[in-house]
């Protein structure tokens, strides 16, 4: 599987399928050619699976069931070829699911969850998977369940009662809500909008910073550089989502550009997508307050990532269980995780048909031609935003 993280820019933080193990290391892994990497979909099958994700979930506020596991879910994909040389994917991913009971945040009669029924999409709408996990779902049978699952996809290769330690911080209703602010900043309004904002070219000289800060929720993933581009790409970041690998490549990557690190303020949440262990490590680290304990990041003070007063209610973790959905869908994190709880989205920055007319970011200096990765099918994506625009599930910016 292919996954960079959020959307934040055409490269960054996406679902698809690949045998590369190193879905979260975008940084590193561009090819040579644009040609070489990822041929343009050769059927319409393809498109359409990767379509078949904007409905899925819905986290919310207050459950007073215990989790469940289910077996009904899409019909998992049959394993694909790979080359010798790369490791395969279990061909098990995806055939279980935690199911809860989860009433939706708003009674907002419009937006993505009603239309969503109206469109193909629709037969995807699985209610109830857990978007985020949290301290009751670290139980032995859960673990029995998803240690199977490697990466992103479950808790192989974790340990089970540091996994208990780290969820068990994870322990207010807060990390459990992607939105956990919503009644005290809904304005009255009943309707909740998201922007997602990526780092592609589009953005520079667009003059939309204004109109993405509009929105309740604003979301941004990897090396997203504010300072300096706010009337473009605006000033707020409501959620952060990163891995830690992707994070540090980030960090050294577009430190030349002037990325420091995650946007900090009061109103942002940060949103760890767990591929290591390390990435368990730092979250227990930044919510008690401690150096992180072992591994790559060993003797680190979260605080230079995530600001001195950053608390556990501001932390949250997604929930192997939706990355599986997106991976057998196809699907992408941010807007899939945005669809579950947003009555309206918008997303900017991204790739567009015309993307050879704007350099890779908004933030180059000069013109850079777009790079394609290995493990990031940016033709497959381009199609899905497409897609969903066009079925009205989210409004797309495109220059005009």
């Amino acid at each position: 599987m292919s996954c960079d993280l959020f959307p934040a820019h055409p490269q960054i933080l996406f679902c698809s399928r690949s045998s590369s193990p190193d879905w979260e290391e975008p940084v590193d892994k561009m090819s040579d050619s644009e040609g070489s990497t990822h041929p343009p979909p050769t059927s319409t099958s393809t498109s359409t699976s990767a379509s078949t994700s904007a409905s899925a979930l819905h986290p919310s506020a207050h459950t007073t069931h215990p989790p469940r596991t289910v077996s009904k879910g899409p019909v998992p994909r049959p394993p694909q070829p790979t080359q010798a040389a790369r490791p395969t994917e279990p061909p098990f991913i995806g055939d279980t699911y935690m199911s809860e009971d989860i009433p939706p945040q708003t009674a907002c009669p419009d937006g993505v969850r009603g239309h969503v029924n109206n469109t193909e999409h629709g037969r995807s709408f699985l209610p109830g998977i857990p978007v985020l996990q949290w301290a009751p779902h670290a139980t032995r049978e859960q673990y029995q369940r998803l240690s199977r699952y490697p990466g992103a996809h479950g808790w192989q290769g974790v340990d089970y009662n540091m996994l208990v330690e780290t969820l068990s911080v994870l322990n207010s209703s807060a990390n459990r809500q992607l939105l956990d602010d919503w009644k005290r900043r809904g304005d009255k309004s009943v309707c909740i909008r998201c922007a997602v904002v990526g780092n592609g070219g589009i953005l520079k000289d667009s003059k939309k910073g204004k109109e993405i800060d509009s929105h309740h929720y604003v979301f941004r993933t990897n090396g997203a550089i504010i300072k300096g581009f706010e009337q473009d790409v605006g000033s707020r970041t409501t959620h952060y989502t990163f891995s830690t690998n992707t994070l540090m490549n980030s960090m050294r990557s577009y430190a030349g550009a002037g990325y420091r690190g995650p946007p900090v303020s009061e109103e942002t949440r940060y949103v760890f997508l767990p591929d290591h262990d390390r990435d368990y490590l730092l979250m227990k680290a930044a919510a008690t307050h401690t150096r992180v304990e072992r591994g790559p990041e060993q003797g680190q003070d979260p605080s230079k990532y995530f600001g001195e007063g950053v608390s556990g209610e501001e932390l949250k973790m997604y929930h192997p269980d939706f990355i599986q959905l997106l991976h057998v869908q196809l699907s992408h994190p941010a807007f899939e995780s945005m669809s579950h709880i947003c009555t309206f989205v918008s997303a900017y920055g991204f790739m567009t048909p015309d993307y050879k007319n704007y350099s890779d970011h908004y933030y180059d200096s000069s013109y850079h031609q777009v790079g394609f990765f290995i493990n990031h099918d940016l033709r497959m994506e381009m199609n899905l935003w497409q897609q969903l625009h066009q079925t009205g599930l989210m409004r797309l910016y495109m220059h005009e």
